[in-house]
Formats: C-alpha cells, sequence, structure tokens
C-alpha cells in the first residue's frame, strides 16, 4: 500500500512539474529577421532588436507566433520598400551575445564567397526604418458562435 501511494505521488509530481514547464510566459529576447527572394539578389536584415514582452513556450523555449514577426517583416517590405514575395525568417536569442554571434554568421554567409565576389545585395534596415512589435501569444478568447 505505502509502495502505491509514493508511485501515485511521484506521478502526480512528474503531471504537475510537466504542465507546469509547458506554461507560455513573456520573456525578454533579442531578435534579428532576414528577408531573401528567389527572384533577385537583394537580401534584407534587421538590425538586433530587444523584444520585452515575447512569448515563450517554457517547455521548449520556442517563441510562439514566430511566424506573426516574419510577417511584419514581409508587410514593412511589401508596402514601404515595394517588394513582394520575400521570404522572410526572424531569428532569436535570450541573450545579446547570442544573437550578435548568429547575425554576423549569417551575415558572412551572405557577404563572403570563396570566390570573392559579392553574389548578394545585402542591405540593412535599421530599428529607425523598422521595428519588431510584440506580438501577445497570451491564450485567446474562445470565439463563441451562434446556432440557429
Amino acid at each position: 500500500m505505502k509502495k502505491k501511494l509514493l508511485l501515485a505521488l511521484f506521478v502526480a509530481s512528474m503531471l504537475f512539474c510537466s504542465s507546469a514547464s509547458a506554461r507560455k510566459l513573456p520573456a525578454q529576447i533579442y531578435m534579428f529577421g532576414v528577408a531573401a527572394s528567389f527572384t533577385d539578389t537583394i537580401v534584407h536584415f534587421t538590425d538586433v532588436q530587444q523584444i520585452d514582452s515575447a512569448w515563450i513556450n517554457q517547455k521548449n523555449n520556442f517563441l510562439l507566433e514566430r511566424q506573426e514577426y516574419s510577417y511584419q517583416l514581409r508587410s514593412y517590405l511589401e508596402q514601404q520598400q515595394q517588394m513582394p514575395h520575400r521570404t522572410c525568417i526572424v531569428f532569436y536569442a535570450f541573450k545579446k551575445k547570442d544573437i550578435e554571434k548568429k547575425y554576423q554568421k549569417m551575415i558572412q554567409l551572405y557577404t563572403k564567397s570563396k570566390d570573392g565576389l559579392q553574389h548578394f545585395d545585402v542591405r540593412h534596415l535599421s530599428r529607425q526604418d523598422f521595428a519588431f512589435k510584440a506580438i501577445d501569444a497570451s491564450d485567446p478568447v474562445e470565439e463563441v458562435t451562434a446556432t440557429q
């Protein structure tokens, strides 16, 4: 009986820990975006930016609504720069040092080549040009639909 009780307590504590770690919490992150197209050689890079209230899944440290940040960059390029059909990617990290390392790695990917030629037109978007806006990914209110 005592073993069953201990086993039940252990299972209950594991369930509690796993559900608690799957919570969504706002956190401070650092982020930059890259936008490219398959039809031309122009590649846009945003500055590394601090986002104070980004929502993170605590279980796997995944940025929630990540696609919305990509859409912000894509929308800016379509509307302000008249550059439609860009593929936009965002990179994030919890430490500024880590994201700056990723940023330098991506810049080198597009600026340095083995043959010494410049194959891409790399353009930088400063924070004054484009700034990411925090996305609220807290639990959405359930929609109620009327039935007739």
